[in-house]
């Protein structure tokens, strides 16, 4: 689990096709997430969580699959490509942002920014029931608060921070951003269309 807080603005140092599968290991450059990494360790790059397979020189590898790369903006990267990196959350610890799976829902477009700090994106039809005014989303692993819910879009405003920490002081209209919907929307969404279960919910809710 994690928070959505980006520790570090890491870099893809090499990209390796693994096999028939489709699959691919990325290098990545990232003092501050290796420093107490481990093998097997799990790391958010650009939302989607990784597991650690390689540790050396600041530096870790990570496999992804064919399907995630297929899902995801993963796919896109290249040597050369910054990424925003970030360990899980210990327990105990402050929930700085919101609760992020590292699960990655689908990709957005990056359609416009502003001056101000106002970027907007695109988003699939079938994500934007999740998104609302005032609600947290993910983009590419970035915890945000969304300040316009549209049908087929929404904007974030970000601060100077975000821009010098994170892609998304970099990324352009026309570039993929990875999205995650708050998890407690389509738990709620699933409850609500199962009458039983949302019977059962109302009830344990009144015994209290």
């Amino acid at each position: 689990m994690f928070t959505g807080i980006v520790e570090e603005l890491g870099e893809v140092t090499a990209v390796e096709a693994l096999g028939a599968g489709g699959g691919a290991r990325l290098r990545m450059h990232g003092p501050a997430v290796t420093a107490d990494a481990a093998h097997g360790d799990s790391v958010a790059v650009n939302g989607v969580c990784l597991t650690v397979t390689g540790l050396a020189d600041a530096e870790f590898t990570a496999d992804v699959i064919a399907e995630t790369l297929d899902r995801s903006s993963l796919g896109a990267l290249a040597v050369g490509s910054r990424v925003n990196l970030e360990r899980p959350m210990r327990l105990g610890g402050r929930l700085d942002g919101h609760l992020v799976q590292g699960h990655v829902d689908g990709t957005g477009t990056l359609v416009r920014r502003t001056p101000d700090g106002t970027v907007g994106v695109a988003l699939p039809a079938h994500l934007s029931r999740y998104v609302v005014e005032k609600g947290s989303i993910a983009v590419d692993g970035i915890s945000l608060t969304v300040v316009e819910a549209g049908a087929e879009h929404f904007t974030v405003s970000l601060i100077p921070t975000t821009l010098e920490r994170t892609t998304l002081g970099v990324k352009e209209p026309g570039d993929l951003v990875n999205l995650e919907v708050d998890v407690l929307a389509k738990y709620v969404e699933r409850l609500l269309g199962d009458p039983a279960a949302a019977s059962r919910l109302g009830q344990a809710g009144a015994a209290q």
